[in-house]
């Protein structure tokens, strides 16, 4: 069919010929009433004439005969309806594709234009807005890109925006069975790295016999990132990928040998030569996360299934460590490698990992991405988060950059530089004189004697005026010298005397860590 064709006249031919093989078959089935009627007629004048038959007729009580009916004329047309009828509804189904891909269209122009201006408004000079904000502005208009024909969708404005596909290729677990799923994910963004459009698609994963490679998943998200830049009209894009082969092979660089590598490579040139202006790029696969996040969405969604609960329906997946079928609600996805694991068996690993005083990875095998504790506030109570939170604080500081608030209600730890800098913007001299200011409780003290801050006196005149250690020292000392602990004499820090000997032994600065 040409796509030239008006649907208006498209849409007469089809009525048209679903009325007039409706009244085919609506003259045959009057045909064949018409038909019987007369052989019920004559059939009741020759029993009136010779009544002997007309028992013989009833106790056999055979039917009248049917009328001589074209079984395959009638198949036919009816045949020909179905397809008219199936043909109706495709051409239905691509009207309103067409329709929606014209109103994406609409909203991606709308969004670059409000981008735009929205970095214009934050350009505009302050006496300019001064004068002329009131009046700023700049309507968007559909059609101010595009033919004046109403059946066109606006163009896009011409800009070279950023497309990131990923593909992925993933063995998972749905219940008892181990499954391979692909996905790939596409991302338009400004080139200021807004999101404008994304969209995924779920892949062949396995195709006689054969699994998809990485490098073919890769392709066909570039693929389908491409198609969907043409669909939009986009005319000018640059494309990132994170595989440094992928992009020798885009390039040109390097000759895959993979025959199905190689079809693909080739797809990929063919498409890029429908644009004004298409280059790849190759980037960090930190920078691809709108990409990363769609095609894991298309793995997650070939691996839920909706199953009966007490709340009705619900979706449900196999988490990959125990084995457990969970709602789609409890299980947890790591931040940067998106894998996804029930909320139980997350809350075991990392209590396990940092209770012992180890970040915490990812479980996947070779997976080494960290977990980020903020986010796992889902499933750890608000108390540990917070103690890991100071945990992870403290091991960043370097045991020589460590000072504490002398405030006994306070005690904030915090970095000698991050703490002068702090206190640079309320104390003049500050670095010269050694006051400090907490950045907690704003408390003023001194770094070198780590005591409330001594206005108008040298750090030696406090001493003297102060021979005696405050309570709180004192408590220190007593303790101390219970528990047979000492001094490092790296970090000053209190420690504990190895049993059986009286070697001290400072975690900070184990020999094996730091020798001296």
């Amino acid at each position: 069919m040409d796509d030239r064709t008006d649907p208006d006249d498209l849409h007469t031919i089809l009525s048209e010929q679903r009325r007039d093989l409706m009244a085919a078959k609506t003259l045959d089935s009057d045909l064949d009433m018409a038909f019987k009627l007369q052989m019920q007629e004559a059939m009741a004048a020759s029993l009136a004439l010779n009544p002997s038959l007309a028992s013989s007729s009833s106790s056999r009580n055979s039917p009248p005969p049917s009328p001589p009916h074209d079984a395959i004329l009638d198949l036919a047309a009816t045949l020909m309806l179905e397809d008219v009828e199936r043909f109706a509804q495709e051409w239905e189904d691509h009207e309103r594709t067409v329709s929606e891909m014209m109103k994406t269209k609409e909203d991606l122009n709308r969004r670059i234009h409000d981008q735009k201006f929205a970095a214009d408004l934050r350009d505009v000079p302050d006496d300019y807005w001064a004068k002329h904000g009131d009046y700023y502005e700049r309507p968007y208009c559909a059609d101010e890109s595009s033919s004046s024909s109403s059946t066109k969708a606006a163009a896009v404005e011409t800009e070279n925006l950023r497309l990131y596909c990923k593909g992925l290729v993933s063995e998972e677990r749905v219940r008892d069975m181990k499954v391979v799923v692909a996905g790939a994910g596409v991302a338009i963004c400004d080139p200021r790295d807004n999101l404008i459009f994304e969209a995924r698609k779920n892949l062949e994963a396995v195709a006689d016999g054969v699994v998809l490679s990485n490098e073919a998943a890769e392709l066909e998200a570039i693929i389908e990132g491409l198609n969907k830049a043409l669909t939009l009209d986009l005319k000018s894009l640059t494309y990132y990928c994170d595989d440094y082969m992928l992009y020798q092979y885009v390039t040109n660089r390097v000759r895959p040998g993979n025959s199905k590598v190689a079809t693909l490579v080739n797809q990929v040139a063919l498409l890029q030569r429908k644009f004004e202006y298409c280059s790849p790029s190759l980037v960090a696969r930190t920078d691809i996360k709108f990409a990363l996040k769609v095609a894991r969405e298309a793995i997650v969604s070939q691996i839920t299934w909706r199953a009966d609960s007490s709340n009705g329906k619900s979706l449900k997946e196999t988490c990959v460590i125990c084995f457990e079928e969970t709602d789609v609600a409890e299980i947890f996805s790591i931040d940067g490698c998106l894998h996804r694991y029930c909320c139980s068996c997350m809350k075991q690993h990392v209590e396990v990992k940092f209770l012992n005083g180890m970040g915490a990875e990812c479980p996947h095998e070779g997976c080494k991405n960290e977990v980020n504790i903020d986010s796992c506030a889902k499933f750890l109570a608000p108390k540990l988060v917070e103690a890991i939170n100071q945990r992870i604080k403290e091991s960043s500081i370097p045991v020589t950059d460590k000072v504490y608030c002398p405030n006994p209600r306070c005690s904030a730890l915090m970095s000698k530089k991050d703490v002068l800098e702090y206190t640079k913007t309320t104390f003049v001299r500050a670095e010269q004189t050694g006051a400090r200011r907490c950045m907690k409780c704003h408390y003023y003290f001194c770094i070198n004697c780590k005591v409330p801050w001594h206005f108008n006196m040298t750090c030696y005149d406090y001493k003297r005026s102060h021979p005696y250690p405050h309570r709180e020292d004192q408590l220190l000392n007593s303790l101390a010298t219970k528990k047979l602990w000492r001094q490092c004499v790296k970090c000053n820090h209190m420690v504990e005397l190895a049993e059986g000997c009286y070697h001290i032994t400072c975690r900070y600065y184990s020999p094996l860590l730091h020798p001296i």
